[in-house]
């Protein structure tokens, strides 16, 4: 079977598909011994040796796939150049090589999948596959139900796109709003570009589901499996299965 070298890279859980793009283009990779530098390259799994980094690229037999309850603090990569701490330190008994599916940012906390299964981590990534996330959000100021029609409407964010949500008011306590906000995409700080945009600075923010996966049993730096009916169901979503 022919796919994409970026893919394949990604299958094996050596990097995300982005990060097999960086990988090829940095000439890291070699297929039959040669070295592939050029984007979009086409190779056959089933015959095809690839090596990224000098180790034997390898689709594993069965992937891992875990929710974790991110605390504020840890950075959302597996390595830090400059010792700050990453979310590899919860996952040391894990056994396996996971990637983050999206971003939560250094102070935020919550909800985070992670899984060595490359395309469904790009799937589940991609805004053009709709997939919601529930964020449980503080911001300094008094929010009136008025202020939820900029969320719908759409507020400009720093790079000049247009970001929408669903949102509504929790609670209101000491001149400060929790709100609800639903995303289907997750531009880097999206909902702490918006909130501040119209004038409500997030205080905290938590991420509280993902699709269909909550929080719900898992403790704050702590992970679980994904059972399988829940990873069957995020493949259907995005089209795998």
């Amino acid at each position: 079977m022919t796919l994409r070298l970026n893919k394949f890279i990604s299958q094996c859980g050596m990097a995300s598909r982005r990060g097999a793009d960086t990988l090829i283009a940095e000439g890291k990779v070699v297929v039959n011994g040669e070295v592939v530098t050029k984007l979009g390259h086409v190779i056959d799994e089933n015959t095809d040796e690839v090596l990224v980094n000098g180790v034997h690229c390898r689709q594993p037999q069965s992937n891992v796939y875990i929710a974790m309850n991110k605390p504020k603090g840890y950075l959302v990569t597996l390595k830090d150049d400059f010792g700050r701490k990453t979310i590899q330190r919860l996952i040391t008994n894990l056994g396996h090589r996971v990637y983050p599916i999206g971003r939560l940012d250094l102070d935020s906390e919550g909800l985070l999948l992670l899984t060595d299964d490359g395309e469904l981590a790009f799937r589940l990534a991609h805004p053009s596959y709709g997939i919601k996330k529930l964020y449980t959000v503080r911001v300094k100021g008094n929010f009136s139900q008025e202020n939820l029609r900029h969320f719908f409407d759409g507020i400009a964010l720093e790079d000049g796109h247009v970001a929408h949500a669903k949102a509504k008011i929790l609670d209101n306590d000491d001149n400060t709003t929790f709100l609800s906000i639903e995303l289907q995409e997750g531009r880097k700080r999206e909902i702490r570009q918006m909130c501040k945009a119209i004038g409500y600075p997030v205080i905290s923010l938590v991420r509280v589901k993902f699709d269909d996966i909550t929080l719900q049993g898992i403790d704050k730096g702590k992970w679980r499996y994904l059972l399988p009916v829940e990873v069957e169901r995020l493949k259907r979503k995005v089209g795998m299965i």
